[in-house]
C-alpha cells in the first residue's frame, strides 16, 4: 500500500442495506482507498437486506486496534441498530471523532448510531426521511440535503444518494480532481432527485404470471453496484429475483473486490424459464459472453420474443456480438460503446427497445432498475419506489 493511500473502514451486519454498502465499497476503491469491509457479526458472512448475502473482508473485533482515515456506516434495518449497539465500534467511532479525523454514515445510521453517540450535537446532518425527528432529537440540525457535511462528518439520505455521498466521501481524502474522475466513471447522473426516465422505442407490453421470474447472473468481476442495485430495487418491487452464479462457487469476488453471494449456480437453472433476463457489466461480462449455456438461455429469450437486458460492458460484449442487437436500439459504458453497430442511442442513459433494455454505467443502474418494475408494474409502482430509495 502507497503512503498516500487513505484507509476506510465499512462495518456491515445482519439486515445491512447491501446497495448502500456496495456502492460505498466499490465507489471508495475506485477512488484509490484501501476499504476494509468489517462484520461486526461473529462471522464474516452476513444476511443484509432483500435476501442479500454479503461476505466481509474480516471480523471488526480482529481490527478494533486500526486507526483509519474515514469510517463510514451503512443504514438498513436491523443492521443500523445492530451497528448503533456495538460497543468496539462506537468507541472506534468517538476516537475518530477526537482525533479529527472523518466520520460518515448514511440513511438510518446518522440518527441512530452518530446520534446516539452525541457526535452530532450542534451540527447540520441528514438522513432517511422517516428518521429526522429522531435525527433533530440527537441535537442536530436535520436538513434535507442529499448530502451533508459539517467539519469532519458527511451523511447522507439512502440508496438513492449512495453514489454521490461516497464521491463526496472520495473528494474529502483524495481530492476534487479524484473525485471528478470517479464520477465521469460511474456516470453520476446530472440531476440527482428529478424524476427518473428512459429512453422507448417500440414499445411492448412485457408479461408475466402472478410474479415476474427475473434471472440475474454474476461471475467473476462483475461489477458489484450494477448487479446489486437490480436485485435490490426488483426484490422491493415483489419480483422473484434469483441471483445465479457463472462458476462453480456461490461466492464471486466483483470488479472492486467486493464479495458477492449467489443464490444458485447458473447450470442449476439453465432449464427454467425466466420473464427476464438481465446482466450486470464490469470485466464479468466478458465470462458471460464466454458460457454458452447463458448465451443459449439469450438466445432462446430473444425467439420467444421475452424481455432480456444488460448495463455497462454487457450489451457489446454478450448482445452485440452474439447478434441480440440484430434491429434494436441500444446504449453501453462510453469505453465500449465504438463496438456497437447502431451508435444512435449511445448518450442515452437507459434504452428500452421493444423487449431489450439497455444502459450504462453504475450511476445508471438505479435508473435501469426502475424502467425494468415499470415495465413490468407500471410506472405508480416505479415512482413509488424512486421515492422510497430516494433516487
Amino acid at each position: 500500500m502507497a503512503p498516500s493511500t487513505k484507509t476506510v473502514l465499512i462495518p456491515i451486519a445482519h439486515g445491512t442495506e447491501p446497495l448502500e454498502a456496495v456502492a460505498m465499497i466499490t465507489t471508495l476503491r475506485r477512488g484509490g482507498a484501501d476499504v476494509t469491509v468489517a462484520s461486526v457479526e461473529t462471522q464474516v458472512g452476513v444476511d443484509a437486506c432483500h435476501g442479500i448475502k454479503m461476505v466481509a473482508d474480516t471480523l471488526l473485533s480482529d481490527i478494533t486496534d486500526s486507526i483509519f482515515d474515514l469510517i463510514v456506516l451503512p443504514g438498513g434495518l436491523p443492521g443500523g441498530e445492530t451497528l448503533k449497539n456495538c460497543k468496539p465500534l462506537e468507541n472506534m467511532v468517538k476516537k475518530q471523532d477526537t482525533d479529527g479525523r472523518l466520520n460518515a454514515a448514511i440513511c438510518c445510521a446518522p440518527a441512530l448510531a452518530l446520534g446516539t453517540w452525541g457526535l452530532l450535537q450542534g451540527k447540520k446532518a441528514t438522513g432517511y426521511p422517516v428518521f429526522m425527528e429522531k435525527l433533530a432529537s440527537t441535537c442536530a440540525t436535520a436538513v434535507e440535503s442529499r448530502v451533508q457535511i459539517d467539519g469532519r462528518i458527511v451523511t447522507s439520505r439512502g440508496p438513492g444518494t449512495t453514489i454521490e455521498f461516497s464521491i463526496t466521501l472520495v473528494e474529502q481524502l483524495c481530492g476534487k480532481e479524484k473525485a471528478d474522475e470517479v464520477s465521469s466513471i460511474l456516470l453520476v447522473r446530472p440531476n440527482p432527485g428529478e424524476e427518473y426516465t428512459f429512453t422507448e422505442l417500440n414499445k411492448t407490453e412485457w408479461l408475466f404470471e402472478d410474479t415476474p421470474q427475473i434471472l440475474v447472473p454474476i461471475a467473476e468481476d462483475s461489477e458489484e453496484t450494477e448487479a446489486i442495485a437490480l436485485v435490490d430495487i426488483l426484490r422491493r418491487a415483489k419480483a422473484n429475483v434469483v441471483i445465479a452464479a457463472i462458476g462453480n462457487s456461490l461466492e464471486v469476488v466483483g470488479s472492486c473486490e467486493a464479495k458477492l453471494v449467489a443464490d444458485v449456480l447458473l447450470d442449476e437453472v439453465a432449464e427454467k424459464s425466466f420473464d427476464l433476463i438481465v446482466l450486470p457489466g464490469g470485466n464479468g461480462a466478458q465470462r458471460f459472453a464466454s458460457c454458452e449455456k447463458l448465451v443459449n438461455m439469450l438466445n432462446k429469450q430473444a425467439e420467444a420474443n421475452k424481455p432480456y437486458g444488460g448495463i455497462c460492458k454487457s450489451p457489446v460484449y454478450v448482445f452485440e456480438h452474439n447478434g441480440l442487437l440484430k434491429d434494436k436500439k441500444a446504449t453501453t459504458h462510453p469505453r465500449v460503446s465504438n463496438e456497437l453497430s447502431d451508435q444512435s442511442h449511445i448518450d442515452h442513459r437507459v434504452v428500452v427497445d421493444g423487449n431489450v433494455i439497455t444502459s450504462r454505467a453504475p450511476g445508471t443502474a438505479m435508473e435501469f432498475s426502475l424502467a425494468i418494475v415499470e415495465k413490468f408494474y407500471g410506472r405508480e409502482k416505479a415512482l413509488q419506489l424512486a421515492k422510497a430509495t430516494l433516487v
